[in-house]
Formats: C-alpha cells, sequence, structure tokens
C-alpha cells in the first residue's frame, strides 16, 4: 500500500511511520518540520495548503496524526487550535476529494468528546458533551469526515482515543510525573487520585489504525480506541513510581483541572468485532515507557 502519514514527527504519527514500513508498506510523510524529500512534504505552519501532495501521488491510505492535542492550550488559543483540528482537516479533505478521491482517511479523533458521559462504559452514540474547546473542535472533525463521506462518498474513519501513551510522548501523566519526579521527591497532581482513565500502549493503538485499514466500511465510522479497563490515577502513578523511583511520593490536591473529565471507561466491541486483541497491560507498558525514560538521560 501507497501510505501518507500526516503529522509524521508526532507521536502517534512516528509510530505508524516505523509500523508501516516495516510491513513493506510504501510510506510518503509530511509535517511542518520536515526536510523536503522524496517522500517527505513539507507543510507550511500558517495557511498550510495540502494540494501538493495529494496531486503529486495517488495514495490508498491517509493518516493524519498531526493537529494540537492539547486540552490546556485549547482554553488559552482557541483560534489556533479550530485552525489546527477542523481547518487543517477540511483542507485535507477537499484535497482528497479532488485529486485522490479513492484513498482512504482516518483521522485521530479523542475521547475529549464525550466529556464527562452519564454512564460507563462509553459506547460509540453516546451523547457527547465536551468540557474544552479542544473537545468540541474534535467533534467538529468528526462531522466533517461525516459530510465528505455523505456527500461526496470520500472513505472516513475517526479514532476517539481515549488515555495513549508510550515511549516518545512528551506530555500528559506519565511525563508530568517523570518531569516533576526530576525537581522533587514529593510529586503533586490534580485530582483526588480517584478519577480514572481507559490506558492504550501505543502499540495496541498501531494495531487498531492497521486493523481498521484493513476491515473497517469507512463509511464515516467512529471507533473507540481504547481497551476497555478503568485505572485509577492514583493506581496509574503507583505503577509509574514503583518502575521508575519508588523513593518518590505522590500526593493529589484535590482541585479539578479545567477541561478533565472524571471517568473513562470505553466499551470497545467495535473494534474486537473487527479484530483487536490487546497485546499489552498497562503495568507492561508502563516498564516499556520507563526504560525509554532511562534512556533520555
Amino acid at each position: 500500500m501507497k501510505i501518507l502519514i500526516i503529522g509524521s514527527n508526532g507521536f502517534i504519527g512516528s509510530h505508524c511511520i516505523d509500523y508501516f514500513a516495516a510491513k513493506g508498506n510504501y510510506v510518503w510523510c509530511a509535517n511542518v518540520s520536515e526536510l523536503e524529500s522524496d517522500r517527505c512534504y513539507k507543510i507550511k505552519r500558517q495557511n498550510s495548503d495540502f494540494t501538493t501532495v495529494f496531486k503529486t501521488q495517488q495514495f490508498d491510505v491517509c493518516i493524519n496524526a498531526s493537529g494540537s492535542a492539547h486540552v490546556g492550550f485549547s482554553f488559552g488559543n482557541p483560534s489556533k487550535d479550530f485552525e489546527l483540528n477542523v481547518i487543517n482537516v477540511q483542507k485535507i479533505l477537499i484535497a482528497i476529494r479532488d485529486y485522490n478521491p479513492n484513498c482512504k482517511f482516518i483521522n485521530f479523533s479523542s475521547a475529549a468528546v464525550y466529556g464527562n458521559p452519564k454512564t460507563l462504559p462509553i459506547i460509540e452514540n453516546t451523547p457527547c458533551k465536551p468540557l474544552s474547546p479542544y473537545g468540541f473542535h474534535k467533534l467538529q472533525s468528526e462531522l466533517l469526515l461525516t459530510e465528505y463521506h455523505k456527500f461526496f462518498n470520500l472513505k472516513t474513519c475517526s479514532l476517539r482515543v481515549f488515555s495513549a501513551y508510550g515511549p516518545r510522548l512528551k506530555k500528559q501523566l506519565f511525563w508530568d510525573l517523570y518531569q516533576k519526579s526530576l525537581k522533587s521527591d514529593v510529586i503533586s497532581l490534580y485530582g483526588t487520585g480517584n478519577e480514572t482513565r481507559d490506558f492504550v500502549y501505543i502499540d495496541d493503538l498501531i494495531q487498531i489504525v492497521d486493523l481498521v485499514i484493513r476491515n473497517s466500511s469507512f463509511e464515516g465510522t467512529i471507533y473507540n480506541v481504547a481497551n476497555g479497563v478503568e485505572t485509577t490515577i492514583s493506581e496509574a502513578a503507583s505503577l509509574y513510581i514503583n518502575a521508575f523511583c519508588p523513593e518518590k511520593k505522590v500526593v493529589f490536591n484535590g482541585e479539578a483541572k479545567i477541561g478533565d473529565p472524571n471517568n473513562w471507561l470505553a466499551d470497545v466491541s467495535n473494534m474486537i468485532e473487527i479484530g483487536y486483541k490487546k497485546t499489552t497491560s498497562i503495568d507492561k507498558g508502563i516498564e516499556k515507557y520507563v526504560l525509554w525514560l532511562k534512556e533520555l538521560k
């Protein structure tokens, strides 16, 4: 297959590059910081244009792993977050419609579209009530994929990623723990520790992308990307501390962080139907993440 990965230097994008290239696919990359070459496209930070990308090559699959993925950023920079997560997605869809209409398009959305659901587990048709501009923008990007499938017959699919983690991720819970552990013996985190997340290791996430490419109908389809396992933040933090710095202590300040949900647990029945099987438990995943952190030193 010919696969284009937009946002190829990011956490998910870089792992997609490694995985699909190792499987013998022809892989192209696109990023704002890429050096232009035969298989790499440089995208402008301002007024991005994807026309040239799809005019010069016919791709079987386009994976969009670009955009902002930071709830806090979206409160301070809602216009920029909208540009990165909505406008750029529309630009990609227009370019595909005009020059590469048979290309399968996968866009990474987020569980942030759900907000605080009333019941668990969360199924894909759970009402969406985002708690942040970021969540609203991801939901708008999903609607664009539905629109372009319905009216222009494009092959589109949105992946609602829950709490993804693994080597190369330099944000969110485990990176925060790492950064704070370098500065203090007592690590303070927001919340009570009883908040829950559904963690998915990067290798399993990439497995899901592969299964979607091979088995999804691409009819504006939406999938939860998670493991169907509810883990408290306190439990996750303890696993990390025990693996990386057991002499450190984690405390919770009891303050709610703006935009953060209370409890997440995904229903992953639709993923299982297309062949998904978890390969990495959270304790093993954290061990792998810690090994990567130690290599950074």
